[in-house]
């Protein structure tokens, strides 16, 4: 085989139909998956102590001097919202919302959540608590008190600017005054000098300006500072975490589906088994002697064992029939089943089949074999017909011997003297044991024998004998020599950890037994590996799953 094979074995591509064949093969870890999804969610639902959430919407305004004028272009965005989030979830709003509810601060900055939608001027203030007036309290408080400091922080940079008024005006009338005391108080109004005409020019300019400051000053001390409004409240009842729970149940019950089937696909990735005979080919290198299936109650199905047996007819029919050693990497792939029904049906058809078996595996073998025994009852042979006796003539006295059944001339009369003849083996309906008769008198007495001795059957102590249909099954320890005559199976044990079964198929023909679902392509492949290095080719492989009702 080529490592190209074993390659195509490892990479095993999914196509849609395993997309629906691996959830179910593995319907197990979906429903396991399933359940722990929705044991959470149950756990969310009804342990965990419910969450109850409240939201207060404030609508962001700029600060203008005049409310009531028709704002202009870009006025929507003159509030900056990505610094009015900043605001809203600085320190000072979480240390008034931590005094309102009694909770540490940095339970309340878990707790608040601000949310700023993109081109608009509504922040939606969302407070998580576990008591519904909680919830209430700190949505409520957090965006009163994002309005309070923001109303503060209008206020002192009012109070700066209108300071800075004061100051300029001050300065400005302290000038006004410098100026008019410059003035002449005799000069005539209707022909100025020059400089008085300078000194007037300056009043009239101070004067100007200060109408303007003032003017400017009345617009700050008159502009409305409020940063926006609370336009719905929160108020009870409160959404919490346990609204809906029938659809939330629904929706764990699929999501844990979904996660079962990922969980599923996942371990199919790294625990890759055996699905198909051509993964099997390709993976052992030789041809699929037969597909052996479970009928209901666990046992293989007979005729898929008489096929095996026709598929082995260059072993049972060969002129060097050496053993046939039945390997698996596994104790878990049918092996025993195979070994034991392949027995059966040799027997069943006349062949003296000697089954060598291991100590721990002799306990499962035999009630396999007890119970073919049971299917199949084993066949009496014909008892031989005795030859017919000749009649024995005698003659009377003095009389001469004649042929039997004739006379003699002078009429002598021949009487035939009949002999009993040997009475046939028989068998006692209550023992089942084989009598046969000590004598050819009348008065026969009977003596049990072997049934072995009266069949031609050997009786050997080596092992344990059952007769199945018109032949033998003689269960034998694995080390035991192979027959000079008769078919020799050997049920080998799990050979990754187990070496006496690969010894023996040096010396025999080893058939490797996989399971469909259950062998792992890992594990046979290095099975195979194993064999060839120590020069064993298999002589097929046999597919076991697939149960048929």
């Amino acid at each position: 085989m080529d490592v190209t094979d074993v390659a195509t074995a490892r990479q095993h591509p999914v196509g849609l139909a395993e997309l629906v064949r691996i959830p179910l093969r593995r319907w197990r870890t979906m429903l396991a998956a399933a359940a722990a999804v929705l044991a959470a969610v149950l756990v969310y639902l009804f342990v965990l102590p419910a969450s109850f959430t409240a939201t207060t919407a404030v609508v962001v305004r700029p600060v203008v001097t005049d409310p009531f004028s028709v704002p202009s272009g870009g006025a929507d965005r003159a509030v900056n919202m990505t610094a009015e989030s900043g605001i809203a979830t600085s320190n000072e709003v979480i240390d008034k919302v931590a005094g309102i509810t009694g909770r540490e601060a940095e339970e309340v900055a878990d707790a608040l959540q601000v949310e700023t939608p993109v081109g608009g001027q509504v922040m939606r203030f969302a407070y998580s608590a576990h008591r519904e007036r909680e919830a209430v309290d700190g949505a409520n408080g957090a965006a009163q008190a994002y309005l309070d400091l923001r109303r503060g922080i209008y206020e002192n940079q009012r109070a700066a600017v209108l300071k800075s008024y004061d100051d300029t005006i001050a300065v400005v009338t302290a000038q006004r005054t410098t100026t008019q005391k410059s003035l002449p108080g005799n000069q005539s109004a209707e022909n100025p000098s020059p400089r008085t005409s300078a000194l007037l020019d300056q009043l009239r300019a101070l004067n100007d300006q200060l109408a303007t400051l003032a003017e400017q000053r009345s617009k700050i001390a008159s502009a409305d500072l409020s940063p926006g409004s609370i336009t719905s409240a929160a108020r009870t009842p409160v959404p919490s975490s346990r609204d809906g729970a029938l659809l939330i149940i629904v929706g764990g019950l699929l999501g844990g589906l979904l996660f079962g089937g990922l969980v599923a696909f996942v371990r199919e990735s790294l625990d890759r088994r055996l699905r198909t005979t051509a993964e099997a080919v390709s993976a052992i290198g030789a041809p699929l002697l037969g597909t052996v299936r479970r009928i209901r109650g666990g046992q293989p199905d007979e005729a898929d064992l008489r096929y095996l047996a026709l598929a082995l007819a260059r072993w049972v029919n060969g002129p060097q029939r050496g053993p046939l050693v039945v390997l698996s990497a596994a104790a878990d792939e049918g092996r025993e089943q195979v070994t034991a029904g392949l027995a059966a049906v040799l027997a069943g058809g006349g062949h003296e089949v000697r089954l060598a078996v291991t100590p721990e595996s002799l306990d499962r073998i035999r009630p396999l074999m007890l119970d073919a025994q049971r299917r199949n009852p084993p066949v009496e042979p014909a008892p031989a017909r005795l030859p017919r006796q000749r009649p024995m003539a005698t003659t009377a006295p003095g009389a001469a011997a004649t042929p039997a059944g004739g006379g003699d001339a002078e009429g002598t009369t021949v009487i035939q003297a009949v002999r009993k003849p040997r009475p046939f083996p028989t068998s006692d309906a209550k023992n089942g044991a084989v009598y046969r008769s000590t004598t050819t008198e009348d008065n026969t007495r009977a003596s049990p024998t072997d049934r072995a001795a009266a069949t031609g059957a050997p009786a050997r102590a080596d092992g344990q004998e059952l007769r199945i249909g018109s032949g033998t099954v003689r269960l034998v320890p694995l080390d035991a020599p192979p027959a000079a005559d008769g078919l020799t199976l050997l049920d080998a044990p799990p050979a990754l950890h187990d070496e006496r079964g690969v010894r023996a198929a040096r010396e025999g023909r080893a058939v490797l037994v996989a399971a469909r679902d259950r062998t792992r392509l890992p594990q046979l492949i290095r099975l195979v590996e194993r064999l060839r290095s120590v020069e064993v080719e298999p002589f097929g492989f046999v597919l076991t799953g697939g149960d048929r009702d």
